[in-house]
């Protein structure tokens, strides 16, 4: 197999993470992390979290061998300045898919340990509020400054 389609084959592995939980499953889909030029000492993650069991769920932190603190952020208006704050959790309703996107919800990567650049894959550990880690590769992507996605 050649390093092209090996990167391909391991790309594709990471889009799709699944746990197992009491009533059902909790799938990470299409995780990836914003790129970021050499020096820049923080980076965000971003994916889909789908809660297909019965139960409410959070997500309440997070480790990864890539950054020193992985903390849980959201963006809100304050004034005209949209501001970045960290938050304690985020909730996963039953049944329902909560997206982490640019400028809104997302996974703060800080004091990177490393350079991140598109191609590379970063370890993610998230931490669920029932004790359960789910562990998750994630692409490293190019991303504009406030791309957004919305799914309602």
């Amino acid at each position: 197999m050649r390093n092209h389609q090996r990167l391909v084959l391991a790309a594709l592995l990471g889009l799709t993470a699944t746990i197992s939980l009491a009533g059902g499953t909790l799938t990470v889909k299409d995780p990836y992390v914003r790129a970021v030029p050499p020096g820049q000492q923080n980076s965000a993650a971003f994916m889909e979290l789908v809660n297909g069991t019965g139960a409410q769920r959070a997500l309440v932190g997070g480790a990864s061998d890539a950054a020193e603190v992985v903390e849980l952020h959201t963006h809100i208006m304050e004034g005209d300045m949209m501001k970045m704050r960290r938050i304690e959790r985020i909730e996963l309703p039953a049944g329902e898919t909560v997206t982490l996107a640019p400028g809104e919800l997302h996974v703060m990567l800080i004091g990177l340990k490393r350079g991140l650049k598109p191609g590379d894959q970063v370890e993610l550990t998230l931490s669920l509020d029932d004790g359960t880690a789910v562990k998750v590769q994630a692409p490293v992507r190019e991303v504009q400054a406030m791309e957004h996605h919305h799914h309602h």
